[in-house]
């Protein structure tokens, strides 16, 4: 077999000096306006719960581009090990094993800043950042790569987890970065919101929020997590998703302020906002990005990873597996 048609398997540390996170949201653009022509379509989220942890399962196929794909892991307390597995769509053999921390991460967090870069104000120069978990950081990169940032607030419950990631933010970002004591302090006339917890109860009310606010909705991707209060939506005129199927089954946010009165007609997918050019205009308030995560931006970012491994002559050569049974005997 040719190594050109040797899978490969990429790694964290490859992947992390092949691509940034304007190099991420790029490739996120590219991959919603296949999705938006048909050129790209997801496979069905799906996860299975147990206790605090979860398995997830996302996919996509890009049929231009010969390439499918699913990303898999569970999300336990003791950690998870994701992988985006890559397959020719045309004989279905193995193209390409991707550790997907870093590919998440830079998924997650672009999504959010190619949703800033098309919803929020131009000119909106200060984040409140709610939540400083391991997803914060790239959240606020993928914001400062949109936007030109001036303030950060940032919030979290835990007075030393607020301080600690402050002090790692500052050392990494060459804009003013500090705590602030409340949720309310933090979004305090921000024209930028970004919430990526675990929160089981709403937390972010409309009354603390600034007319023409854009919130990214990150953390909440399962039934039970909840960020956002109900009467923000009252306020909210535009209200966009990354999978709108996805966030028909698994966000009780949405599920409460479109899903009860019959109204998913009014949330408009990302990849219909880039297509339609439908940017803010001076008629909105509130608007709400919320991620809930789909296979198209992972196979977006996995299928321009594979690409310049492959150009660069990365990755380590992978045995190709059996496309048949072996007989038993």
């Amino acid at each position: 077999m040719s190594a050109a048609n040797t899978p490969l398997w990429i790694s964290e540390q490859q992947i992390v000096s092949l691509m940034n996170l304007p190099g991420a949201i790029e490739a996120l653009e590219h991959g919603l306006a296949q999705q938006a022509s048909g050129a790209a379509r997801n496979m069905g989220k799906t996860h299975v719960a147990w206790g605090h942890s979860n398995l997830h399962a996302i996919g996509a196929a890009f049929e231009g581009a010969g390439i499918v794909g699913t990303k898999t892991w569970a999300h336990t307390d003791g950690g998870a090990c994701p992988l985006l597995i890559l397959f020719d769509s045309a004989n279905g053999q193995l193209k390409a094993i991707l550790e997907a921390f870093a590919l998440g991460q830079m998924r997650t967090g672009g999504i959010s800043g190619v949703a800033t870069k098309w919803l929020s104000l131009p000119d909106a120069d200060v984040l409140a950042l709610i939540g400083t978990g391991k997803q914060a950081l790239a959240q606020l990169a993928a914001v400062a790569a949109v936007r030109p940032l001036k303030l950060v607030r940032v919030y979290s419950p835990t007075p030393e987890k607020r301080r600690a990631f402050v002090e790692r933010a500052r050392a990494q970002f060459d804009i003013e970065i500090v705590g602030a004591a409340s949720v309310e302090a933090a979004v305090a006339d921000a024209p930028i919101v970004t919430t990526v917890t675990r929160s089981t109860e709403a937390f972010l009310p409309a009354s603390a929020l600034a007319h023409g606010t854009h919130v990214n909705a990150v953390g909440a991707i399962t039934q039970e997590r909840i960020e956002l209060a109900d009467d923000v939506f009252a306020r909210c005129t535009r209200a966009v998703v990354d999978d709108l199927d996805s966030a028909t089954r698994l966000s009780t946010e949405f599920g409460r302020a479109y899903g009860a009165r019959g109204a998913w007609h009014e949330v408009v997918p990302l990849c219909d906002v880039i297509a339609r050019g439908l940017a803010r205009d001076a008629l909105d308030d509130i608007t709400v990005f919320k991620a809930m995560g789909m296979g198209v931006s992972d196979l977006a970012l996995g299928l321009r990873l594979y690409s310049l491994a492959s150009e660069a002559g990365l990755g380590t050569l992978l045995p190709q597996p059996r496309r048949e049974a072996p007989r038993l005997t």
